[in-house]
């Protein structure tokens, strides 16, 4: 954690009815000297995709939504690709990341502390219609068509929240809470800081080196007390969203977290609880993709090579400023590993992979 520049880790591993194996180290908050912990609640990353990805696959299982429709038909607005107007582009292209949907710079600048002020209609409408105040030259979508390659998509995960919003005509928070968060126990869980207990809420911090200083002195906006910004040091974001929230924002303990684990491990429910059919749950951890051997819906495929077998492991990782996150299970053994670190500094691949392999 010294090398690596990280204030605070924390991990659990998990079986299919409980944690077997919980570890947390350094510290959630360095001014206060406020030790890391499971229950700490703190941003995950784009590991929230996948539960934008569990509230379509519900719609999807009461027939609201149909995976090869065209996302027009949800939204209310046009959403088409300029360089490629004709290609329409789909609920299963976004799930998969083909939908040709560009992260643009306005994505990247919109990032503020605290809850976002912009509603996510507007955000997507201003960014992917051609009538919007964000959209320019098309700078929004990459030149490929819609369906001919893979290509990550936090916009295109955003949209997705709006189709949830429209058909299930609520906020995707408010839906997510009454039907994936409230039924698996994750009472403590929310999209948005105003619904959770941000007393409780892990620091995220930057470490400031040579390398990335003008970066940081070029988004200072994250850093709410202005303070002064020396190599060595570690500083401490806000706590911050940004209007696309459906990609990146549910903010959770590892302890909860591993709720929504266990229940995609025991095919969609837990303690009587079920968010998803098993055969939904089974569509999802499903390669989707000729020729691609690691997308299912929204879920990425992993594999362990050891000398005498190789193990498949589905999950989903997550990263922003101040924070880095993983998720990842075997669905086979119903065992799978989370962890939580306060600086995006770092990867989390081997650990995980340690954690997964060495702990009984």
């Amino acid at each position: 954690m010294t090398e690596k520049k990280i204030p605070g880790f924390a991990a659990c591993k998990v079986g299919n009815d409980r944690i077997i194996w919980s570890k947390a180290y350094g510290q959630a908050n360095i001014e206060k000297k406020t030790p890391m912990s499971i229950d700490g609640i703190m941003n995950i990353g784009s590991i929230s995709k996948t539960f934008t990805t569990t509230a379509i696959m519900q719609l999807w299982e009461k027939g609201k939504i149909k995976l090869e429709a065209e996302v027009n038909d949800y939204v209310g607005f046009t959403v088409r690709n300029p360089k490629f107007p004709d290609k329409p582009i789909t609920i299963f292209q976004l799930l998969t990341h083909t939908s040709s949907i560009r992260d643009g710079e306005s994505y990247n600048h919109s990032y503020s502390c605290g809850d976002p002020t912009i509603s996510l209609h507007d955000w997507i409408y201003d960014n992917l219609n051609e009538k919007g105040k964000l959209f320019g030259n098309g700078d929004n979508f990459h030149d490929f068509a819609p369906g001919e390659k893979e290509k990550y998509s936090n916009v295109g995960f955003g949209l997705l929240g709006l189709v949830v919003e429209k058909v299930s005509k609520q906020p995707l928070n408010i839906y997510c809470r009454n039907f994936i968060f409230n039924p698996l126990g994750m009472n403590k869980t929310g999209w948005m800081l105003s619904e959770v207990d941000t007393n409780n809420y892990i620091t995220p911090y930057a470490f400031v080196t040579k390398e990335n200083l003008n970066e940081l002195l070029e988004n200072k906006t994250l850093f709410p007390k202005n303070p002064e910004l020396k190599e060595g040091s570690f500083v401490a974001h806000c706590l911050y969203s940004f209007p696309n929230y459906p990609d990146g924002l549910v903010r959770t303990s590892i302890r909860e977290l591993s709720y929504f684990l266990r229940a995609m491990m025991n095919g969609g429910q837990l303690n009587g609880a079920r968010i998803l059919n098993e055969s939904t749950v089974s569509k999802m951890l499903t390669l989707q993709i000729e020729g691609n051997n690691h997308r299912g819906l929204c879920w990425a495929k992993t594999e362990y090579k050891l000398p005498d077998k190789t193990i498949t492991l589905w999950g989903h990782g997550g990263g922003d400023p101040g924070i880095a996150t993983s998720l990842l299970f075997n669905p086979i053994d119903k065992t799978g590993v989370i962890t939580f670190q306060n600086s995006e500094t770092g990867g989390t691949g081997d650990i995980v992979r340690r954690i997964y392999l060495e702990v009984k």
